[in-house]
C-alpha cells in the first residue's frame, strides 16, 4: 500500500468514526428529549418538561436541564418535582440497540412540593397513574406523530438522587423545608428483558415518594411532641393540621 493510499484509508476511517459518533450523539439526546417531552406525560398523566438536553461528544454522557414534573389536576402548586440538573452516562454502544444501557443517573437537589395527607396526596397520585400505566400499557408508548410503537428497553446500574428538598405547608404553621435523605437504585433491568420506561419510572417515583411521606411524617410527630411549648391557637391548628394529613 502506498503512502498516499494509506492517508486515504485512514481519512476515509476518520470520517467514518466521526458520522458514527454524531450518528450515536444525536440519537442520545433525541431519546433523551423524546422521553422526557413525549413519553413523560404519557406514564405520569401529568405535564413533564425539560429545557434542554446537553451532549457529551465523546463520552457517552448527557447533562438534562430544568426538569420540570407538573401536579395533578386539583393541587395548587404548579409543580409537584422541580430539577434543574440530572446528568446521565449512557454506554454508547447501546444507543442504537433493542436494550439502551444506562451507566448512572444522578439526580440533583430535586424540589419537591408536598401537597396533602400521608395517605393521599400529589405524589401518592402521580404515583398512582404510573403504575397504571405499566400495569396496562408498559410495552408500547405513542411518538410524537401519534403512532404506537415498542417501548425501549432499558438498563440502569446506577441511579442516586441526593439533595434532595421537600416544602411543606403545614395549616397554622407556615411553610417547611424537609431534606430527604439519598436515594440509590441500582441494578435495575439487568436482565436479557430490561426494564421499561414506565416501570423504571414506577420504582424511582416509589421510591421518592416514600421517602417524602416518611420525612413528612417524622415531621409532623415532631411538631406534635413540642406541642406543648405553642399557644392554646397554635395548638388547636395543630390538631386540624394532624387530623388532615392522617385522613382522620
Amino acid at each position: 500500500m502506498t503512502k498516499k493510499t494509506f492517508r486515504i484509508v485512514v481519512i476515509i476511517f476518520v470520517i467514518v468514526a466521526v458520522a458514527a459518533v454524531a450518528i450515536v450523539v444525536v440519537n442520545l439526546g433525541r431519546i433523551i428529549k423524546e422521553g422526557v417531552d413525549v413519553y413523560g406525560p404519557q406514564i405520569t398523566k401529568v405535564s413533564v418538561t425539560v429545557d434542554q438536553v446537553n451532549i457529551g461528544l465523546f463520552t457517552g454522557s448527557a447533562e438534562v436541564k430544568n426538569l420540570l414534573v407538573g401536579n395533578p389536576t386539583g393541587y395548587t402548586a404548579p409543580q409537584a418535582v422541580n430539577v434543574g440538573d440530572v446528568h446521565v452516562v449512557v454506554d454508547p454502544t447501546t444507543v442504537l440497540s433493542d436494550k439502551l444501557v444506562i451507566r448512572s443517573i444522578n439526580v440533583e437537589s430535586p424540589d419537591i412540593t408536598f401537597e396533602g395527607g400521608l395517605s393521599g396526596n400529589n405524589l401518592t397520585q402521580i404515583l398512582d397513574n404510573i403504575n397504571g400505566t405499566a400495569r396496562t400499557n408498559s410495552a408500547t408508548v405513542t411518538t410524537s406523530t401519534g403512532k404506537a410503537k415498542a417501548a425501549k428497553k432499558l438498563e440502569v446500574d446506577d441511579l442516586v438522587i441526593s439533595g434532595a428538598k421537600v416544602h411543606v405547608t403545614l395549616n397554622g404553621l407556615g411553610s417547611r423545608e424537609i431534606p430527604l435523605p439519598d436515594i440509590h437504585l441500582s441494578n435495575l433491568g439487568t436482565g436479557p428483558n430490561g426494564i421499561t420506561p414506565a416501570g423504571l419510572t414506577s420504582q424511582v417515583f416509589s421510591s421518592l415518594t416514600s421517602a417524602t411521606v416518611k420525612a413528612v411524617e417524622s415531621q409532623i410527630t415532631n411538631l406534635g411532641g413540642n406541642a406543648t411549648n405553642l399557644g392554646k391557637q397554635s395548638v388547636n391548628s395543630l390538631k386540624s393540621t394532624l387530623g388532615n394529613l392522617f385522613g382522620k
